[in-house]
């Protein structure tokens, strides 16, 4: 028996939402739009969202990411935020949980000063309404986001950074697993809890937290285990699609990029040292060169390690 195939099953479905459309079923119309949408058509896709925009918020919704996006056609930042603003204020409880995508988006938007002019405050006010008090099923990445917020420098608060990583967590975030196994790690926000720290580590690890493996590495060398360290260091190593990995695990390049320099530089220790690995010294400068290429200033800081004997 022939198997239809992937491009034919798609225009039987358009077709088969078409006829529903022309029916009435204003579900048929924001489906078609979504499958236009899903297919990279988004000329159809907008076309079919703006006719329905005022009664289907996650028509909307979508518009504001064809205009932030500029997908198929011109990047609309004033039009993108107007509409992301009207979804996460939307007035009726048929808006749903898309409320607090809507949020999150605007609250990035205000702290990355895209589309708006940036404001901190204004994005911890929207990141802080999109988490919901860790409802499970307001924005993970809100909660997330949170978590990151308090751990930055201008905005440091790290027992509040400790509270939405958990919260984040629980519900699923893999960033905030990784972040979790960090703090308890160092003792920040939370007292020092090597085993809690290695539990984490290991778990969003497995999972395909680049900065989590990173870290592993780290811990796995101080405990003497260099086998261990060098081969994980090794592997992480030889990551390459930095933009890859972050759809892939929804985390943040940044943190993507430490977790691949601190693993290089540990493995290049390793290899200097003949640490779980024969020593090789052309492959030690290539390491050490390309970590300090990736972060700069986590090499730094590692390179002070290593002069004062704690690598």
């Amino acid at each position: 028996m022939e198997t239809e195939t992937t491009g034919g099953s798609v225009e039987k479905t358009v077709i088969l939402l078409k006829e529903k459309a022309e029916r009435g079923d204003s579900q048929a119309v924001f489906l078609l739009g979504q499958l236009h949408y899903e297919e990279g058509r988004y000329a159809a896709a907008e076309i079919i969202f703006d006719g329905i925009k005022d009664e289907d918020p996650r028509a909307l919704y979508q518009l504001a990411v064809i205009y932030y996006d500029g997908l198929g056609t011109k990047e609309d930042l004033s039009k993108a935020i107007e509409y992301m603003r009207t979804v996460a204020f939307w007035d009726s409880s048929e808006v749903g949980c898309i409320k607090y995508a809507a949020l999150y988006n605007l609250g990035r938007s205000y702290l990355e000063g895209f589309g708006v002019e940036a404001s901190r405050a204004e994005a911890e006010r929207l990141w802080l309404l999109a988490a919901d008090d860790g409802n499970p099923n307001a924005s993970v990445k809100a909660q997330s986001s949170l978590g990151m917020f308090y751990c930055r420098p201008e905005t440091l608060d790290l027992r509040k950074a400790f509270s939405w990583h958990s919260e984040a967590c629980g519900n699923g975030s893999l960033e905030s697993q990784g972040a979790l196994g960090v703090m308890y790690l160092y003792g920040h926000g939370v007292q020092k809890d090597p085993d809690a720290a290695l539990f984490c580590l290991k778990e969003a690890a497995e999972r395909g937290n680049v900065y989590a493996q990173g870290h592993l590495t780290a811990c796995y060398y101080h405990r003497k285990l260099y086998s261990r360290a060098a081969a994980l260091g090794e592997r992480v190593s030889g990551y390459e699609d930095i933009s890859a990995i972050a759809r892939h695990t929804d985390c943040l390049e940044e943190y993507i990029r430490k977790g691949i320099a601190i693993a290089m530089f540990y493995y290049a220790r390793c290899l200097q040292l003949g640490r779980g690995v024969l020593k090789n010294r052309d492959r030690v400068k290539s390491y050490f060169t390309q970590a300090a290429r990736i972060d700069p200033e986590i090499c730094k800081e590692l390179q002070m390690d290593v002069v004062h004997g704690r690598i």
